[in-house]
C-alpha cells in the first residue's frame, strides 16, 4: 500500500469514526442521514434511531438483495448497523448476518443498535473489506452500501467477496462517489447494484 493509499484509508476511517461519535452524542449532521429516502417508512420505523442516523450509504442493498429465510449475509462496511439489522430480520432466526467494520467507534454504535433491535443472529466483526475475517464459502449473500468505492484496493475487495461466497451465492453492492475530498472522489468508481 502506498502513502497515498494509507492517507485515503485514514481519511475514510476518520470520517466514519467521527460520524459514529456524532450519532452517539445525539447529533445527526448534514453529512449523516444520507440514505433515509432509500428506505421505506416501515423499515425506518423498525430500526433503532442510531442505526438510521449513522447511515452514510447511498442506497438500500437489502431492497435488491432478495434475502431469504435461513441465508447467511455479510454486510461490508456495516456502519451503524442499518443494513445488517434489516438483513438479520429478513433471514430470520434460522439465518445469520455478519457486519464488517473498520472503526471501533462504528462497531460500538452498531453493537448498541443490534442489541436495541433485540436480534441474536448478528455478529459484528472488525476488519477491512480487503481482508474479510471469515472462512471461504461461508456466506450466501454479500451486500455493501456505498463502501466498495472507498477501498484503496478494489480488486482485493471483489476477490474477498467471491472467496467468502458459497456456490450459487450473490452480491448486492451499491456504490457512488462520496463527499470526501476531491482527491478521494477522483479515486472512486461507480458500481451499479447487482442482485
Amino acid at each position: 500500500m502506498t502513502v497515498g493509499d494509507t492517507d485515503l484509508r485514514e481519511e475514510v476511517r476518520q470520517r466514519y469514526a467521527n460520524s459514529a461519535l456524532a450519532v452517539s452524542d445525539g447529533c445527526c449532521g448534514a453529512s449523516s442521514c444520507m440514505t433515509r429516502e432509500e428506505y421505506s417508512a416501515v423499515e425506518l420505523s423498525s430500526l433503532p434511531q442510531g442505526a438510521s442516523a449513522a447511515s452514510l450509504g447511498c442506497g438500500n442493498p437489502t431492497a435488491v438483495a432478495e434475502l431469504g429465510e435461513g441465508e447467511t449475509v455479510l454486510d461490508l462496511g456495516s456502519g451503524g448497523g442499518i443494513d445488517v439489522i434489516l438483513s438479520a430480520r429478513r433471514v430470520g432466526a434460522t439465518g445469520f448476518a455478519y457486519g464488517l467494520g473498520m472503526t471501533d467507534e462504528m462497531l460500538e454504535l452498531a453493537r448498541r443498535n443490534a442489541a436495541e433491535a433485540d436480534l441474536d443472529n448478528i455478529e459484528l466483526l472488525k476488519g477491512l473489506i480487503e481482508e474479510v475475517p471469515l472462512d471461504d464459502r461461508s456466506v450466501d449473500v454479500v451486500i455493501s452500501n456505498c463502501v466498495v468505492n472507498l477501498s484503496v484496493d478494489k480488486p482485493s475487495v471483489f476477490a474477498e467477496m467471491f472467496r467468502v461466497l458459497r456456490s450459487g451465492g450473490r452480491t448486492s453492492p451499491t456504490s457512488s462517489p462520496t463527499t470526501l475530498s476531491p482527491q478521494t472522489r477522483g479515486r472512486s468508481v461507480v458500481i451499479g447494484s447487482a442482485a
